[in-house]
């Protein structure tokens, strides 16, 4: 299920919910809410970013009861990344699994083992699961609009749809239209403003992303972005055209949500900091 599908009540008490999706069995996923941890304000309460002026011991608790219902679900190890805003991807197969991944400077994952929860932590910014139709695979990205833009057209997403289907052999190879994304929560594109340097960033190398911004009435050179609607763009030209999730509607947006979800823009200078909440997925 998702933001859409939760009742009101529900959604403001749930720790975390899984994306409705036809991903196969072999296939588990879940978002986490701001619900259900230790953290005090700002961070109330399941915060899980140790890198936003929360106590640690805190984000240590959230991190185990997250751990705790991945493993329920069947799921291994959680495994955080330091995230920059850039476009590298990290393929976990080539990790030992006991291996900690602190320093390791990327913001997307890919795994084809079980044993290895890949997880993307955001606060406005955009998550994508992505898996094959066979479940062999698994990743996850995070893409803020710089790491979405990327470089001359280049950015997170087709750095990951390249590193998904990338094999070892030609037996295992995966065609992009086998390829399924889920998009999670992220600010919407009624509170996503942004100026001219962003929409000439997506412009220059895909004039239909024009479509996705809106001008701000009596702010020129201010625009409201979709970055859902963007990504759904550069996945398709990517040639990954099953695409789920976030659709660019208010039940989705971490900006209105204030009850549900963390938001940077929103809440980081307003009350002096704010909490991460991630995006997981594995293989059982």
């Amino acid at each position: 299920m998702g933001p859409s599908s939760v009742s009101a009540s529900a959604s403001t008490e749930a720790p975390w919910f899984e994306p409705d999706w036809p991903a196969p069995s072999s296939v588990r996923a879940l978002f986490t809410t701001r619900h259900g941890g230790v953290s005090e304000a700002p961070w109330d309460s399941l915060n899980l970013g140790a890198h936003v002026g929360d106590r640690s011991e805190h984000v240590a608790q959230n991190r185990a009861r997250l751990q705790a219902a991945v493993h329920e679900r069947g799921g291994g190890t959680l495994r955080f990344l330091d995230q920059v805003h850039g476009c590298d991807v990290l393929d976990l197969e080539a990790q030992p699994l006991g291996d900690p991944l602190q320093g390791c400077a990327a913001d997307g994952s890919i795994t084809g083992r079980a044993g290895q929860t890949l997880v993307m932590m955001v606060a406005d910014c955009l998550p994508v699961l992505i898996t094959d139709r066979a479940g062999r695979r698994v990743g996850a990205f995070h893409a803020g609009w710089r790491g979405l833009a990327g470089v001359q057209g280049r950015g997170i997403l087709e750095s990951g749809v390249e590193a998904f289907v990338r094999a070892p052999n030609a037996a295992s190879a995966t065609a992009t239209s086998d390829l399924l994304a889920w998009l999670g929560p992220c600010i919407g594109p009624s509170a996503f403003e942004v100026g001219d340097e962003v929409r000439q960033a997506f412009a220059d190398t895909h004039p239909e992303a024009m479509h996705h911004f809106k001008p701000v009435a009596q702010r020129p050179g201010h625009w409201l972005a979709d970055l859902p609607g963007l990504a759904r763009l550069r996945l398709r030209a990517a040639g990954v055209s099953a695409v789920y999730g976030n659709d660019g509607t208010t039940a989705w947006c971490t900006h209105t949500q204030s009850a549900r979800f963390f938001s940077h823009r929103r809440d980081n200078h307003r009350l002096g900091g704010t909490g991460r909440m991630a995006a997981c997925i594995w293989l059982v």
